[in-house]
């Protein structure tokens, strides 16, 4: 490019360039980058001008060149597709008339800081160090996919809004980040899509807002990230999908509103994950589903559970924080898939890890209160009677309550009226506590049942002592053998 051709504000940021020397048309520190279309001509820089600064620009000994401006209306496209830029870039508080083209480019570094774009093309991208995009204000998608940024990828506060929908706002996937995706504040409206990237540090969308009304909001499917991702005071409109994700370190969606109305809020299935924090937050607007989900600590208060969950498969080491069971147990029954048994012993392991016995009991004593509402009518009939007589096992010094009332009930009644002996010269004295126990003890005999028959109204009532002894019986030993068979 011939030098003679450049207007004044381009020769400015020409002569800059070989000694990387700044160059800054801003008017004040609190200009407005939104209002860039209505800048004068003379803080107009032409894309060609600096793409041939970029790819072929003049240099001085000594001397490390650089691109840095700043305040400048960027005119006609900045084409640098499958080019290779060797030298720091940084255009920041510039108001692009088209969408940079960086698509299949090496870069050393890249700076769009407080930037305005129509838009950003810069898919499967080399970038040996660091991209800014902070404080950006983007008005098309961004286009990032398959990119690798050897560095960090800086979005906090920015600002996506596409004009359509129909594509995803922001394109991460099959990114590939050295350090941390760091976008606390991030603004976008359409998909945010994540899914299959690979981040080496940490993901932090705290304070984000993300909006995709009935459709997803973030596709993360497969992600990896080796630390931490961080949504606190997370806001979305849309489910989220981290189906197959594996994180290392913590999923914190403290504080987090979560809704997609009719639909999953968060789909998590299948994946993996340190520590997911799951509290401090008003309860999600949409399906819990965390089904196959292996989960070391699992952080989930039951104030953020929503009014359907899906919990089949899920596996976790340990729950808090350490909740009585009248407030984890609803939490089960609001499963879409109905009765989980799965769940239930997920439950009582996590009681049993931290000691407490008696909750773990109670968790089975509510999966098979459960479970007989999916029985047939005598199924849960047969329920019924071990759950009064026994609590299914859980509860074996309830069957002695019944023994000790029926052994009453039948002692006084035999005891006001001695049932007549069959054969009055061999049998033994009669005693009406004896003569209970025998009636109701199947196997046990003390020879008094064999040798009197009641009458009339107190025959019925050895009848059901006999039949209610059996009752008895075999709900304790079913009640038994499932205790012992569980230990």
């Amino acid at each position: 490019m011939e030098i003679d051709n450049l207007t004044p504000a381009e020769l400015r940021v020409w002569r800059a360039f070989p000694r990387g020397e700044s160059v800054d048309f801003r008017t004040g520190e609190d200009e407005d980058t939104a209002h860039g279309a209505d800048w004068e001509s003379e803080r107009a820089v032409r894309a060609t001008v600096l793409r041939a600064l970029l790819l072929n620009g003049p240099q001085e000994d000594g001397e490390i060149p650089a691109l840095k401006l700043s305040g400048a209306r960027i005119t006609g496209l900045l084409n640098l597709q499958y080019g290779t830029v060797d030298h720091a870039v940084r255009l920041s508080h510039c108001f692009f008339e088209d969408a940079p083209l960086l698509y299949g480019s090496r870069l050393r570094q890249l700076n769009l800081s407080n930037s305005v774009l129509p838009g950003l093309v810069a898919a499967t991208m080399r970038m040996e160090g660091v991209l800014r995009l902070t404080d950006c204000q983007v008005r098309g998608p961004v286009r990032l996919g398959g990119a690798q940024i050897a560095g960090a990828l800086f979005m906090d506060r920015a600002e996506i809004t596409p004009p359509d929908t129909t594509e995803p706002a922001l394109q991460l996937n099959h990114v590939s980040i050295g350090d941390d995706l760091w976008a606390p504040g991030l603004r976008t409206h359409g998909e945010v899509r994540l899914n299959g990237a690979s981040v080496a540090g940490s993901v932090n969308l705290n304070d984000a807002r993300l909006s995709n009304p009935g459709d997803i909001v973030l596709d993360a499917q497969t992600l990896v990230v080796e630390s931490d991702f961080h949504m606190r005071r997370l806001v979305t409109f849309g489910w989220i999908g981290l189906r197959g994700a594996r994180i290392a370190g913590r999923l914190d969606l403290s504080y987090a509103r979560l809704s997609n109305p009719g639909d999953a809020a968060l789909r998590a299935s299948s994946c993996t994950i340190g520590e997911l924090w799951l509290r401090k937050g008003p309860p999600m607007e949409g399906t819990l589903t965390l089904r196959r989900a292996q989960i070391d600590e699992l952080f989930l208060e039951p104030e953020v559970v929503p009014d359907e969950v899906q919990f089949n498969g899920l596996v976790y080491t340990s729950l808090t924080p350490q909740e009585p069971t009248e407030r984890r147990l609803p939490m089960l029954e609001r499963d879409r898939e109905g009765y989980v048994p799965h769940a239930y012993e997920q439950l009582t392991a996590a009681y049993r890890r931290i000691g407490d016995d008696h909750a773990a009991r109670l968790v089975q004593l509510a999966k098979q209160r459960r479970h007989r509402m999916t029985l047939p009518w005598y199924g849960r009939l047969w329920g019924r009677v071990q759950d009064a007589t026994v609590g299914y096992g859980f509860h074996p010094l309830r069957a002695c309550g019944w023994l000790l009332s029926l052994l009453a009930v039948g002692s006084v009644a035999f005891a006001l009226h001695h049932p007549p002996p069959l054969k009055a010269d061999e049998a033994p004295e009669f005693n009406p506590v004896f003569y209970t126990l025998d009636l109701l003890l199947p196997v046990i005999s003390f020879g008094q049942e064999s040798a009197f028959a009641p009458k009339d109204g107190y025959q019925a009532l050895s009848y059901a002592l006999v039949i209610a002894g059996w009752i008895l019986a075999t709900t304790v030993f079913a009640g038994v053998t499932r205790t012992v068979s569980r230990q």
